[in-house]
C-alpha cells in the first residue's frame, strides 16, 4: 500500500484530509494523519481559553472518523526527505510516498534573554492551558503583561479584560500603535476601546531582557505578576531543522502547487510555508484545499488547475461584545457586526469539521 502522511491536524492538515474523504482515495493508497491529540484545537480561539471565557472543550473539533484515515498520535522529532522517513521521539519511523507538513508555528522570541523561559505563550494547547492557570491563579489586581501589539495580543488583553475586571493589564509593543498593519480607523478604535476599558498601552519598548516579575526595557524596568507573549511567530522547529531554500521568516519555499521544489512528494501547508500573505488559519484551509486538489488530480494522471488563493479578510475580537475587521484591503468594520461575524465563523468552522 502507498502512504500518504499528514503530519498535524490543524487548519490546514485537517482540511486537506476533510477534502480527500469527501472524494475517492485510490483502492491502493492509505491516508495516515499525525497529531499529538485526537482532535484539533481552534487555535485562532486560544486566547479565549488563556483568559478564561470559554472552556478546553469549547474550543475542540474531533477528528473524521472514518475507515480510510488513521490517525496516529506522538511527537515527531525530524523528517528525512531522501530516506522519505519521519521519526518519533518515542517509536518507530514511519516511511511515506507523499507528505503533507503542517505543523503550524511556535513563539518567536527574538533573542531576548529569558523570554522563552519567563513568559508564557498561547502558541500551543497544552500552553495555553498553563497561561490560563497563570492568568487566573493571578493575585487581585495584579499585574499582567501583553508583549506584543498584534491581533493575538489584542484580543488577549481584551478578553482578559472581560475575564478578570480587577486586574491590571498593558500591552506592550515595539512600535507606534496596536495593531499597526492595519488601518488607522481600526487602530484608532481599538486604540479608544483600549483606553475605555483601562487597559495600558505602552508603545517604542524595546525588550532587552526578561526575568521572573521583571521586564527590561533598556535601564528601565517594568514589574508585571504575569507576562504573555503575542511578539511573533516562526515555523516549528521540524520546519526549521530542514536544510531546504527558505524565505526572510524561515518558511519552505514551495512551487506553484504547494510542494518543496526539490522533493515534490512532499507539500508544505499553513505557517511553515512561504506565502504572499501572514499566516492564517483562513490561508491554511485555503491552501489545504488546493493541496486536497493536486493530489486528487496526480492520482489521475491530470494536471492540476489552481487559481490564486484570494483571502476573504480578517476578524478580531473586543470581548464578546465588540471587534474589527476588514474585507479585502479597503472595507473596514468595527464594533458589533465584525464580532458577530466572527461568532459565526467559529460556528461554521465548528461544524463543518466538528
Amino acid at each position: 500500500m502507498k502512504k500518504l502522511v499528514i503530519l498535524g491536524g490543524g487548519y490546514g492538515g485537517l482540511t486537506v484530509a476533510q477534502k480527500l474523504l469527501d472524494a475517492e482515495l485510490p483502492a491502493d493508497t492509505v491516508m495516515i494523519m499525525v497529531d499529538r491529540m485526537p482532535y484539533q484545537g481552534l487555535k485562532t480561539e486560544y486566547y479565549a481559553l488563556a483568559a478564561g471565557t470559554v472552556s478546553d472543550k469549547d474550543i475542540r473539533v474531533h477528528f473524521p472518523v472514518d475507515p480510510r484515515l488513521i490517525l496516529k498520535y506522538g511527537e515527531v522529532k525530524s523528517v528525512d526527505p531522501e530516506a522519505r522517513l519521519i521519526y518519533f521521539e518515542n517509536d518507530e519511523p514511519l516511511s511515506y510516498d507523499w507528505l503533507v507538513i503542517a505543523l503550524g508555528c511556535v513563539d518567536k522570541y527574538h533573542g531576548i534573554e529569558g523570554a522563552q523561559e519567563f513568559s508564557q505563550s498561547i502558541q500551543s494547547l497544552s500552553a495555553t492551558r498553563r497561561t490560563y492557570q497563570a492568568t487566573n491563579d493571578a493575585r487581585p489586581y495584579g499585574q499582567i503583561s501583553i508583549v506584543g501589539g498584534g491581533l493575538s495580543g489584542v484580543e488577549m488583553a481584551a478578553e482578559l479584560r472581560e475575564s478578570r475586571p480587577d486586574l491590571n493589564i498593558r500591552i506592550i509593543d515595539r512600535g507606534a500603535s496596536v495593531l499597526s498593519p492595519f488601518p488607522e480607523k481600526v487602530r484608532k478604535f481599538v486604540r479608544e476601546w483600549m483606553l475605555e476599558h483601562d487597559i495600558e498601552q505602552r508603545t517604542h519598548v524595546s525588550l532587552c531582557k526578561v526575568e521572573p516579575g521583571m521586564l527590561h526595557n533598556g535601564s528601565e524596568i517594568i514589574y508585571s505578576d504575569v507576562t504573555i507573549w503575542t511578539a511573533g511567530i516562526q515555523p516549528s522547529p521540524i520546519v526549521q531543522q530542514l536544510n531546504l531554500p527558505k524565505d526572510a521568516q524561515g518558511r519552505l519555499t514551495i512551487n506553484a502547487y504547494h510542494q518543496l521544489p526539490d522533493y515534490t512528494n512532499i507539500y508544505i501547508v499553513g505557517d511553515c510555508a512561504s506565502l504572499p500573505f501572514s499566516p492564517s488559519g483562513q490561508a491554511a484551509e485555503a491552501q489545504g484545499e488546493q493541496v486536497a486538489e493536486v493530489l486528487k488530480a496526480l492520482w489521475k494522471n491530470e494536471t492540476p488547475r489552481l487559481g490564486k488563493i484570494k483571502l476573504k479578510g480578517v476578524l478580531g475580537s473586543l470581548g464578546k461584545k465588540s471587534g474589527f475587521g476588514m474585507m479585502g484591503k479597503r472595507t473596514v468594520m468595527t464594533g458589533m457586526m465584525p464580532r458577530a461575524l466572527k461568532s459565526g465563523v467559529l460556528w461554521m468552522s465548528k461544524r463543518h469539521f466538528g
